[in-house]
């Protein structure tokens, strides 16, 4: 946990050094982000904001973690694959709309990524499924509730493909407020970070890789402060939401990430809900209608008067409540069968002389 600890220490510090280059060079090269003009009004204030901020996170855990928390550690080699290739497809996906052009030329088409996704993420669960030396023999293992180690076989390798780019794309549905996405992905990283190091037999390689993605998402709050100085951008945002879907994975309590993950999965939701009625009201009543103001959720928080401030606010502490539960929920199943005694023995017990 000591050396944990000091990888979030390390990745903060060297995180500010990065993000303040990355601003200036940003806006050196007009890297600002599109605002959509069909949204809160109170958001084209942000037009021309620097953006693919990801950046500076997912640099400063690459090196980090492949100066001193790789060499005979390789599983980690899987989580950071994620992270580097998910970055590559959101970072097309930024440039494409800073240069405002659908060509091929400069990227994919939204279909293209979609798939490429897939197949990201499909590489990756087969990696945890398969035995060496072409995975890590995770065998399909999850940690269920009060029940304990099942091993659901063959049925992982979709359900994990599913989590991976479910999780990527309701963190960057997440990332429409200043500090939101950061903030949120900074208690979940850190709450799995505590569940691996509870974990029996303990974590440690993940644990480590854990707290370096804390310290880096914390020091990118740095920047992202209201009013931001620099957006995540889908470089960040999929990248990040892609590992956290991995972590969760390798340390088979995939099942607690929608508790601890509540405010990604209802922003998701508000989404799918208000996607899914507009059509069904259109195809059933010949006009589409829609249950919030506007999706994702915290659009609608904002419509109905909340300030920006506000709605990230009270997010994020119904995000470490949750990370809170998520942590009492794996230490259910992971604490030791025999009770711990800490009362002490009666006195007729203790013998003179003896401590």
């Amino acid at each position: 946990m000591a050396r944990a600890l000091l990888l979030a220490a390390a990745a903060f510090v060297l995180t500010l050094f990065v993000g303040a280059w990355w601003v200036r060079f940003a806006r050196r090269h007009k890297l600002g982000k599109q605002i959509r003009l069909d949204g809160p009004q109170s958001h084209l204030t942000k037009m021309g904001t620097p953006t693919m901020g990801g950046v500076m996170i997912v640099g400063t855990v690459v090196v980090l973690t492949a100066l001193v928390n790789v060499v005979d550690r390789w599983s980690i080699l899987l989580p950071l694959a994620v992270l580097v290739s998910f970055a590559v497809l959101g970072g097309v996906d930024d440039w494409m709309t800073l240069t405002g052009s659908k060509s091929k030329t400069y990227g994919f088409t939204v279909r293209y990524k979609f798939w490429l996704m897939i197949l990201v993420a499909l590489v990756a669960s087969l990696a945890l499924y398969l035995p060496p030396p072409f995975g890590l023999d995770h065998e399909g293992l999850v940690q269920i509730p009060f029940v304990g180690q099942r091993d659901i076989g063959l049925f992982f390798i979709p359900i994990a493909t599913l989590i991976i780019v479910g999780t990527a794309n309701a963190v960057n549905l997440t990332d429409g407020l200043d500090s939101l996405a950061g903030w949120n992905l900074t208690l979940a990283f850190a709450a799995y970070g505590v569940m691996t190091f509870l974990a029996e037999p303990q974590l440690i390689n993940l644990m480590g890789f854990c707290f370096t993605l804390v310290g880096a998402c914390a020091a990118f709050l740095w920047f992202n402060a209201h009013p931001a100085q620099v957006f995540m951008g889908d470089l960040g945002s999929l990248a990040l939401g892609a590992t956290l879907a991995v972590v969760a994975l390798q340390s088979q309590q995939w099942l607690l990430l929608p508790v601890v993950g509540i405010v990604f999965v209802v922003e998701a939701l508000s989404v799918i809900i208000q996607t899914g009625y507009f059509k069904w009201t259109k195809w059933r009543f010949g006009e589409g209608r829609r249950v919030f103001r506007m999706a994702p959720l915290h659009h609608h928080f904002e419509l109905l008067g909340w300030s920006q401030v506000q709605v990230t606010q009270r997010f994020v502490l119904i995000g470490t409540v949750a990370a809170m539960v998520g942590i009492s929920l794996a230490l259910i199943f992971t604490a030791p069968s025999a009770p711990i005694r800490a009362e002490l023995p009666p006195a007729s017990q203790v013998v003179e002389g003896q401590p």
